[in-house]
């Protein structure tokens, strides 16, 4: 695996550059994490439920790249933001991150640059390091999320509510991601790119 790569899946897929691309792909992605979060089942003893939202975020962050990654998902807190039934469950508003979830949402940007970033240098190539990549731009979210959670969570179930619950379904996620984005590169593997071939 070499040590640096700008080509991204999106890239690669889209090997023509034409006017507009980035802004489609970095709303197209936005739209696609909005569509992941109306996948909300509620967790009794948390406040914040489980979703689709970071499989989303993770997968487009690793399939764009860290910038466009990055900006995609400032655009899906700003659409929210903006009172846009985008959230969890249909929410919108910015009230959403002044609630227990606000420290997940607000990570979500951080959390797609980092496994874009990791993309490009040709970590989701192969499953290992995809899982490794989705692993850590999930520990970002739970991070973030966990320290915000900590002002209306108790200190005795803040791990139960904020980091527990949420370990298994991340799992899931990240060996999703880990099959997908591999088969995926395959598909593309023998399109001509304008950046040149791209290591096996």
């Amino acid at each position: 695996m070499s040590s640096v790569r700008t080509l991204t899946l999106a890239d690669a897929a889209l090997p023509n550059a034409f006017a507009l691309r980035d802004v489609i792909l970095v709303l197209g992605a936005s739209l696609v994490t909005a569509a992941a979060a109306q996948v909300a089942v509620p967790v009794p003893w948390s406040p914040v439920p489980l979703t689709g939202q970071t499989f989303a975020v993770l997968l487009t962050g690793a399939a764009l790249g860290a910038r466009r990654g990055f900006f995609a998902q400032v655009a899906y807190l700003a659409e929210g933001a903006l009172g846009l039934p985008f959230f969890a469950g249909g929410a919108g508003g910015p009230l959403a991150f002044a609630g227990p979830s606000g420290g997940f949402l607000v990570a979500f940007p951080l959390a797609a640059a980092a496994t874009g970033l990791l993309a490009q240098r040709g970590w989701d190539r192969r499953f290992g390091t995809t899982l490794a990549a989705m692993l850590l731009g999930s520990a970002v979210i739970l991070a973030s999320g966990l320290t915000a959670l900590s002002h209306f969570v108790p200190a005795d179930r803040l791990l139960t509510a904020g980091l527990w619950t949420f370990v298994p379904g991340d799992l899931l996620k990240a060996v999703a991601a880990a099959v997908a984005l591999p088969v995926a590169w395959r598909f593309v593997r023998g399109r001509p790119t304008p950046g040149g071939p791209f290591e096996s």
